[in-house]
């Protein structure tokens, strides 16, 4: 007797619950994200609209003899920063065919586990690929981090960390502009194609004295030079310590002053601006010095990457159940945030 959609759907759900764990492991952004509570859900709605205090809502006035008229001069301090979902859909296929050439249960249930793990493969992947470098021609709607707009950046106007000092920004994030409101310039360095210790010390004190929680970034999503650089300056005669809970014999693990550096695949010279003019890394985006939490991953508490059931197709001679996202990326707070450029040797 064949396997029916609702057994075929129950198992592959729990195989896919194990899979996004081990997905996750492949795209850095997503994953530290996750365990660092940067993930959030919501139960449905249009968009999401997040409060963010712009402005000084009054002027202060100071008392000498006590009879001084008040400036009551005021200014609406909040504005709504908006951020529309992203949706997006995959299908997982098995057509009569195949089920009649691998007769059993368990071998239906192998060929569509595969399936399953190929395809959340490639849905992690251009999320990741989307949210770091802006490099998805699918996800459109996904907002990025990458706003460098150089000639061999790629960048969005309106990727959330742009190449410039703070007051010369002019993306539009969250359909605010940072040229109007400087408060929502992020923190830059540009490394003239020399990584040293004293520009990253330079960047993570900006994010942190502009950080509300008193906190530097406390990650570092970067590129394969950018690491292999920062680990050859380190390695001579500067020491670095890392708590013993979080060690990994079967992985690479560099801090600075507590953020943790992560390799991702889809920065650098190499990756946004292959055989180009510029391989060095000029105007590449090098590192994004993040305070996690107030940059956060949205997801729809029923379409984080959920899998629906398995239906027979009409008109055809197969079967299939889609797995579907709904998401974006936004933040609370952006001048505690940083990007280095320019950090490749």
């Amino acid at each position: 007797m064949a396997i029916s959609n609702d057994v075929l759907s129950s198992t592959l759900r729990i195989l896919l619950d194990e899979e996004v764990d081990q997905l996750f492991q492949a795209t850095p952004l997503l994953r530290m994200m996750r365990e660092k509570g940067g993930v959030e859900t919501y139960d449905g709605g249009q968009k999401l609209d997040v409060p963010l205090i712009l402005e000084e809502h009054s002027s202060i006035t100071q008392l000498d003899s006590g009879y001084e008229p008040v400036n009551l001069a005021v200014k609406d301090s909040l504005r709504n920063a908006s951020f529309n979902w992203c949706d997006f859909v995959a299908p997982i296929v098995l057509t009569k065919s195949e089920e009649l050439s691998n007769k059993g249960e368990r071998a239906i249930v192998s060929i569509l586990e595969a399936r399953m793990k190929s395809v959340m493969g490639a849905l992690q992947r251009e999320v990741e690929k989307q949210l770091v470098s802006n490099a998805s021609t699918i996800l459109t709607n996904l907002l990025t981090l990458n706003g460098n707009n150089g000639s061999n950046s790629g960048g969005s106007t309106t990727g959330f960390l742009e190449d410039g000092d703070v007051g010369t920004q002019t993306n539009t994030i969250g359909g605010l502009s940072k040229a109007t409101f400087e408060r929502l310039n992020n923190q830059y360095k540009t490394s003239g194609g020399t990584l040293s210790i004293a520009n990253m010390t330079d960047l993570y004190i900006s994010c942190q004295i502009n950080s509300p929680n008193g906190k530097g970034p406390d990650l570092i999503i970067c590129s394969q030079g950018f690491f292999a650089a920062y680990k050859a300056l380190i390695q001579a005669n500067n020491e670095r310590y890392i708590d013993d809970s979080v060690l990994d014999a079967g992985r690479l693990s560099l801090m600075f002053n507590g953020a943790a550096l992560h390799v991702d695949p889809f920065m650098g010279a190499a990756v946004q601006n292959p055989g180009g003019s510029d391989p060095t890394g000029a105007s590449i985006n090098s590192a994004y010095f993040l305070n996690t939490e107030y940059i956060k991953l949205a997801f729809d508490s029923s379409a984080q990457f959920e899998m629906d059931d398995f239906e027979h197709v009409s008109g055809y001679a197969s079967r299939s159940a889609n797995i579907y996202t709904r998401m974006q990326v936004y933040f609370t707070h952006m001048a505690s945030q940083g990007l280095m450029t320019d950090a490749e040797a």
